[in-house]
């Protein structure tokens, strides 16, 4: 009503058509009833649930945002390779070529021999875990052919010793029965853990991480003691002293130390770790 008393004398005075004026009383009068009386677009209109529909809006966007992240999970992660020509592993393989060597001076009673080898095969044992250690050359393919590397010179030292006659039948079946189920048990987890594609030539490929072996403690203890019984029986044609006392205690040892270690892999969490979880 205001409006319309204020714009009469305008239009009476300057003699403008009344259709445009009242065109413009009439905006003017609904932008006015719409900001008294609530109009639809307005957010304090009780029609409209401006709340839902923010909540809907950001539920969204954060689906989207969710989405996305899952997508970007779920892209393929390329292969990991490492450097594998280290000294510690150069080691590793001259004590793995030195166990046959070893073995076949041992058959052919060849014992100073035998044990000069022998006494090298320790000495890189050891060398090659200080390097790594020293300087930071620890790999992963490292953590797997060492111990692959003592199960190899200790399997062919058995069996030798065992066809010599120098080392009782029940010992040597103990040991060679944990390697065994060792070595399968290792085939069967760098198969589950290689990251795709799975094929023949990647499973031999150990520049590709997959996963990584952790020596027990009583592992550790029971290598050192079955390296030292292999080493005394195959010193001892050539020493002047009789060992057979010391060897008798030492052989119930290790097959008790071998036992406890083969089920310290089957019960331990941390043994083995992946490193590529799918």
């Amino acid at each position: 009503m205001l409006l319309s008393r204020a714009l009469r004398p305008i239009q009476l005075s300057s003699g403008l058509a009344a259709r445009p004026i009242a065109l413009c009383r009439r905006c003017i009068w609904s932008a006015a009833t719409a900001s008294s009386r609530g109009h639809p677009l307005r957010r304090d209109n009780p029609a409209v649930p401006y709340k839902s529909l923010v909540i809907k809006r950001l539920n969204h966007q954060a689906g989207s945002n969710t989405d996305k992240e899952v997508a970007e999970k779920q892209k393929p992660t390329p292969a990991v390779h490492e450097d594998i020509y280290t000294i510690p592993n150069f080691l590793t393989v001259t004590r793995i070529a030195a166990s046959p060597v070893i073995g076949y001076l041992i058959l052919q009673d060849a014992n100073t021999w035998a044990v000069g080898l022998l006494a090298y095969a320790g000495l890189s044992d050891l060398v090659d875990g200080w390097i790594a250690r020293r300087w930071n050359r620890r790999t992963v393919v490292g953590t797997i052919i060492d111990p692959m590397a003592d199960k190899i010179l200790m399997t062919i030292l058995t069996v030798c010793l065992a066809v010599k006659g120098a080392l009782p039948v029940w010992v040597a079946s103990i040991i060679l029965g944990r390697d065994v189920g060792l070595a399968i048990s290792a085939i069967y987890w760098r198969w589950v853990s290689l990251p795709p594609p799975k094929t023949f030539s990647r499973y031999w490929d150990f520049s590709l991480p997959s996963a990584e072996v952790r020596p027990t403690t009583i592992s550790k203890y029971n290598t050192f003691l079955q390296l030292a019984l292999v080493g005394l029986t195959t010193a001892a044609p050539i020493l002047s002293v009789d060992l057979a006392p010391t060897l008798t205690i030492l052989q119930y040892i290790v097959a008790t130390t071998t036992i406890w270690s083969g089920a310290s892999y089957i019960f331990s969490k941390d043994a083995i770790k992946i490193l590529n979880k799918p």
